[in-house]
């Protein structure tokens, strides 16, 4: 069993340290399968394979654990085990390195539907605000013992590479390998210049190159440190969960992380039998049922919206209150709330300001921004509260939906020009 590395809600960046600079990181340790192995065709024909494979299951072993037995005892089977979808998920004892995790979750969340006590549907919170890293995913190439090709995405987010490992440098004699610190080394493949095109791509074409990914996350009242893990290699699993995200994520300041509501409502996974469309060899669509991953989040959405306004009234009074208390002016949402986040007067950013963040920008950044498209800062800070609340200010993730918005708008200033006067006469017509 393998484990993984996830990034946690915040994702500040750690003190450098001889072993490199970033984000907070927790191990993933313990894994929930969306469904069962079984042996193939050829291999069930094999003797001596069909019972191999009983004494695996009935003695509790992981399927990684069979497969291996399989192909030790018979070579002849390169692969002898295929998945097989369900509509419950496969929790096993040794998939987990303390077993007594797995009855905690049946016996927590498990139901019985006529076929014995399963798990079909289970709550979970999620430790990080970026989807990204609790749904990482990838296009594939797996050699016998580890990957051969692998995409990633540039820094920009918009470029996918194809990648693998780099050479082993040799020493000056070149007859030993010169250790290396901190692990193997990357590169951009060279026999496609390094682009990941599915489309174009051999091993894709002859299914070698596939789509994996997984979930990782927290059950609650499941009593281990380690997030648990969902793999999953369904495209339609994998961008329904986007979707649920980022709707969740806009609702709720993007946090995704923790329980949704002051309640405690949280994210489930669940299954859903859907008719999803494959191209078969011959051009034509096929559509086919299947038992889907879904990702739900059954709260009050009204509730969500409620809670984001008492969180920026609450940041206001709270930070009202802390000027009174050091004897200074009070944020009164104008030029003064400028002077005081961006640390100078009237807003203007000093000497030594950090550069921008994704997310993260300070108030003098924004209406530094907003001045060199050319709008009156005045009206937009009257627009950004209209719409985001009088918290947008201080709170960091106001401050990134309105920078993510001037993005939006960042070849059009005056559309966006046009977009803040209509709204503040639609208001003033209100009024």
């Amino acid at each position: 069993m393998t484990n993984a590395i996830v990034t946690v809600q915040g994702e500040v960046s750690a003190p450098p340290t001889l072993l490199g600079q970033g984000p907070a990181r927790i191990p993933t340790g313990g894994k929930i399968h969306p469904g069962i192995m079984v042996l193939t065709k050829r291999a069930a024909e094999v003797p001596g394979a069909r019972e191999i494979y009983q004494q695996g299951v009935a003695d509790g072993h992981s399927f990684e654990q069979i497969g291996r037995t399989l192909k030790e005892a018979l070579p002849q089977l390169k692969s002898p085990l295929a998945p097989r979808n369900l509509p419950w998920f496969t929790v096993r004892a040794q998939d987990f390195p303390n077993p007594e995790v797995a009855r905690q979750i049946l016996d927590a969340y498990g139901e019985d539907r006529g076929r014995g006590r399963r798990l079909y549907r289970f709550p979970v919170v999620f430790p990080s605000d970026r989807w990204q890293s609790v749904m990482p995913h990838e296009l594939a190439v797996w050699g016998v013992h580890e990957k051969r090709f692998w995409s990633q995405y540039a820094p920009d987010g918009r470029t996918r590479h194809c990648v693998c490992h780099a050479p082993v440098p040799m020493d000056h004699t070149g007859r030993r390998a010169i250790r290396i610190f901190g692990g193997r080394k990357t590169m951009l493949r060279e026999d496609n210049g390094g682009v990941c095109d599915p489309d174009r791509c051999p091993q894709y074409q002859a299914r070698q190159c596939n789509l994996s990914g997984r979930f990782l996350f927290f059950i609650p009242g499941i009593r281990t440190i380690n997030a648990l893990e969902l793999p999953t290699t369904s495209f339609y699993a994998l961008s329904n969960a986007i979707q649920r995200f980022q709707i969740i994520a806009h609702m709720r300041g993007g946090r995704i992380s923790g329980f949704l509501g002051r309640s405690g409502e949280t994210f489930f996974l669940t299954k859903a039998l859907r008719e999803v469309t494959h191209v078969d060899e011959n051009g034509r669509a096929v559509r086919v049922a299947q038992w889907i991953i879904e990702l739900e989040a059954p709260v009050d959405v009204t509730a969500l919206l409620r809670d984001g306004e008492d969180a920026e009234t609450a940041i206001v009074q709270a930070t009202m209150a802390g000027q009174a208390l050091e004897d200074r002016q009070p944020v009164d949402g104008g030029e003064n709330a400028g002077a005081a986040c961006a640390g100078g007067p009237e807003g203007v950013a000093q000497e030594g300001e950090p550069p921008v963040r994704p997310g993260y920008p300070t108030l003098a950044q924004l209406l530094g921004r907003a001045e060199a498209m050319g709008l009156d800062t005045e009206q937009f800070q009257q627009y950004a509260e209209r719409r985001w609340g009088s918290g947008w200010k201080i709170e960091r993730h106001g401050r990134g939906r309105v920078w993510d918005e001037m993005e939006r708008y960042a070849n059009d200033p005056e559309g966006f020009a046009d977009k803040i006067n209509c709204a503040m006469d639609e208001m003033a017509g209100r009024a």
